[in-house]
């Protein structure tokens, strides 16, 4: 992966809150949810973060991808930078 959405920064800039303010249980909590699985599990943080997504999602957020790998160094991705990615998903098509 080269190019990702990192969470906390699209929280933090979404949201308006401080960098401090953006830890995954403090998220959580901000938004009424609590922890759900096992603290530090990784199925259980990403199924967290997955939440805290869906959420920013309803409530109007649009997550871009901000933040990428170039030449080995990690590079912040300005949010003006129109969207990138694959194609919307289509239906497949059976043949008859």
């Amino acid at each position: 992966a080269k190019k990702w959405i990192n969470i906390r920064k699209s929280y933090g800039n979404f949201y308006k809150v401080p960098r401090n303010q953006t830890k995954l249980t403090i998220m959580l909590e901000n938004l009424g949810m609590s922890y759900d699985g096992r603290p530090h599990s990784g199925l259980d943080d990403s199924r967290n973060i997955a939440r805290i997504a869906i959420r920013m999602l309803q409530d109007g957020c649009d997550l871009r991808v901000n933040e990428r790998i170039h030449g080995g160094q990690l590079m912040t991705v300005s949010s003006s930078v129109p969207l990138e990615g694959a194609p919307a998903p289509q239906m497949p098509r059976y043949r008859n």
